[in-house]
């Protein structure tokens, strides 16, 4: 698969634990956090499920939108969630 910049936001459970991030392969990055291969956050947290993402044309952009969303609020966080995947299901599947 080609690099396709993109951000992303993991979720522990509905309304749960956040993570916000960043990556040029997206399937492969949240494959990673499922499998807890790398610790920190995601892994001490279980943060695995995928709820939201954007792709971007850069690296730069996705970089730029990643640091905007970390700096919202909680509730703009669940409100762009919801916009997208309203019952917070994994999008883990439809992206494979």
């Amino acid at each position: 698969m080609e690099k396709q910049p993109a951000v992303y936001i993991l979720a522990s459970e509905r309304n749960g634990t956040l993570y916000i991030g960043v990556t040029s392969n997206l399937v492969k990055r949240v494959w990673e956090h499922k499998q807890e291969f790398v610790d920190g956050f995601t892994k001490k947290y279980a943060v695995h499920m995928l709820v939201y993402f954007e792709l971007a044309e850069t690296m730069d952009a996705a970089i730029s939108r990643e640091k905007q969303l970390k700096s919202g609020s909680r509730n703009k966080k669940t409100a762009l969630i919801e916009s997208m995947n309203a019952d917070w299901c994994d999008l883990y599947d439809s992206i494979i």
